[in-house]
């Protein structure tokens, strides 16, 4: 692993996974969702991670809803870009790809496999629905799958590729690690590496610090120096993972789309909040946050001019 001489910290900033009836802080609109992600590179956040959602919170595909979100935030901030091709479980993958291909980002993550993702816990914990979207919704990922085959994969890493777009890599088990090995032996996925180990979802590999550790020593077997790691944990135990990770001299990820706490029996009252606590933790370890152009550095991304060309093309 390339040790960060700066430690990146993303923010998912909305997700795709929890609902509003979980946290009335959970950003929403194109507006809030923009507005949030402001408030987060203000706290230290190097990348925002975006998804886009429906007014009354319900997850979409649609570009033009990425685009004003976008179109909110670049005015005020040169803070990288990371588009989602995850979406969710009820989305095609055309739906999915939509709005990276439309607008051409530095950066965008991409889910390394097929796989039970399962969230469908939600719904014992709500006691009241604010929509009636909400609960069917969390309860089919329970028999629905998270498909991403190879063939979609090549698609993708083809299609974004070719706009020069580069990748968090999503791996959310240890055969994730393996999957973007072939990827990078058939030369389409490209160092250096950008891994984002995900932990405590249920269907991939389990919160425990055990495996952060196993994931990092396997990703070292694979790819030597020809990545970064970043690592987060679904629900409260995101700030334990974030904390592992820069202390193995790894970047970390925080926001709402992963957790909607900010400690026990805390809500977070935004991704800002989430962005500040982590930035004390990295500091205190003596480490140093980074900029967006040190992001952009370590990532090998193409630059922020150059993304404003391709989005003005698309």
């Amino acid at each position: 692993m390339r040790k960060a001489d700066k430690v990146i910290i993303t923010t998912a900033v909305t997700g795709s996974v929890n609902v509003p009836s979980q946290s009335p802080h959970l950003p929403l609109s194109a507006q809030q969702v923009a507005e949030s992600a402001l408030e987060a590179v203000e706290a230290g956040s190097a990348v925002v991670h975006l998804h886009a959602r429906e007014p009354d919170g319900r997850p979409t595909a649609d570009p033009e809803v990425f685009e004003q979100i976008i179109q909110r935030i670049t005015p005020h901030t040169d803070a990288v870009i990371n588009i989602t091709t995850g979406g969710s479980t009820a989305m095609t993958m055309e739906e999915r790809l939509a709005a990276a291909v439309r607008i051409r980002p530095e950066l965008a993550s991409l889910n390394m496999g097929s796989m039970n993702f399962v969230y469908a816990g939600i719904a014992d914990k709500v006691t009241a629905w604010a929509h009636d979207w909400e609960k069917p919704y969390v309860l089919d990922s329970y028999s629905r799958p998270f498909v991403n085959t190879f063939e979609s994969i090549e698609y993708t890493l083809r299609t974004l590729g070719a706009f020069g777009t580069r990748f968090e890599f999503e791996c959310y088990d240890i055969g994730h690690l393996y999957s973007l090995a072939h990827f990078v032996q058939a030369g389409l996925a490209k160092p250096p590496l950008m891994i984002q180990g995900v932990f405590g979802v249920l269907g991939g590999i389990g919160a425990d610090h055990d495996n952060l550790e196993h994931m990092v020593r396997v990703a070292d077997r694979l790819f030597g120096d020809d990545y970064s790691f970043s690592a987060f944990a679904a629900g409260r135990h995101q700030m334990e993972f974030g904390t592992h990770s820069a202390w193995l001299g790894g970047h970390v990820r925080v926001g709402l789309e992963d957790s909607v706490w900010l400690g026990k029996g805390q809500l977070a009252r935004s991704n800002a909040q989430q962005v500040s606590r982590i930035r004390t933790v990295v500091e205190d370890l003596g480490q140093q946050i980074a900029t967006p152009d040190d992001a952009r550095r370590m990532l090998a991304l193409r630059g922020l001019a150059k993304t404003d060309d391709a989005t003005t093309a698309a």
